[in-house]
């Protein structure tokens, strides 16, 4: 397998930067997937299981990583 190119003086893209959370970004982590676990939890209920509810489900996993990611990205939540 051949080795990874490595990156000379150049800014890593914004997709693939790590962020880094401070206290307060790590709790806002937690309250933004505990809002959607809640939001799942109350669809479940009202819809029961089935195909439609594991869509649901996967498309509210990929909205979480990505409000995850946007919350992330704003400096006050970051470790300095």
């Amino acid at each position: 397998m051949p080795e990874p190119t490595q990156s000379v003086n150049r800014p890593m893209d914004s997709a693939f930067q790590v962020h880094i959370l401070n206290d307060k970004g790590k709790e806002k982590a937690r309250s933004i997937a505990q809002m959607f676990d809640d939001l799942l939890w109350e669809l479940k209920t009202w819809c029961g299981d089935g195909r439609e509810i594991a869509i649901v489900r996967t498309k509210l996993e990929e909205a979480c990583f990505f409000a995850k990611k946007a919350m992330a990205s704003r400096p006050e939540n970051l470790s300095k």
